[in-house]
């Protein structure tokens, strides 16, 4: 007879060992490689905007820089994915991106919206971006609170989707006072790191 021990370690196990196959999957995911005048779209809220430090300071300006193609700005502070969807087609018409950098669900998350829906949302937008022959990375973003962590919907989209994913660097500059301009922003030095993370996430799936 199975005792309930037992059972709970198999159990858990098996729950380690699926998310180490999530992990590898979007860890591993590649991106075709972008050329010197290709267009990279950043997208999301006020992360991506820049709240807390100058424009010049935003990740993507500073991830402009670090790989060498231009990269546009289109973070709107406040956004939640639900008027990200709505936004993101028009967006993708006018600057025609060969590459989308997906970091959007923070304000849902401090919302506590469904993040069923938030996770559907961010495979609307995905997507749509492929429909358009765009490659697509996401970024997660951790739940506010005293233990960050980005919620495992991040994961399981990128390892659905296949596509790269960077999950650890917002978590971590959001860890650190030094890197933060408040509760829930970077400062430049953040950002910067931010921007680090990502270009070394492109160099690693082959996009640059």
């Amino acid at each position: 007879m199975i005792t309930k021990r037992k059972t709970l370690l198999v159990f858990g196990l098996l729950t380690i060992m699926a998310m180490a196959v999530l992990i590898a999957c979007s860890s591993g995911a590649k991106s075709p490689r972008l050329a010197k005048d290709a267009v990279i779209l950043a997208f999301g809220d006020s992360l991506t905007f820049g709240t807390g430090a100058t424009l010049t300071e935003s990740y993507p300006a500073i991830l402009e820089s670090l790989v060498g193609r231009r990269v546009v700005n289109s973070g709107v502070p406040g956004e939640v994915t639900g008027e990200g969807l709505s936004r993101l087609p028009g967006v993708l018409e006018r600057e025609k991106p060969a590459l989308l950098i997906l970091c959007h669900g923070g304000n849902d998350l401090l919302r506590r919206l469904d993040q069923k829906q938030t996770a559907n949302n961010l495979r609307a937008m995905i997507r749509l971006a492929r429909a358009r022959g765009i490659a697509v990375v996401i970024i997660a973003v951790p739940t506010p609170g005293i233990a960050l962590s980005p919620p495992p919907f991040y994961r399981e989209t990128a390892a659905e989707m296949k596509i790269p994913l960077e999950e650890n660097a917002l978590t971590m500059v959001l860890s650190d006072g030094a890197l933060k301009s408040d509760y829930i922003h970077p400062n430049a030095a953040g950002y910067r790191r931010l921007a680090e993370s990502i270009a070394a996430l492109l160099k690693k799936s082959g996009a640059v």
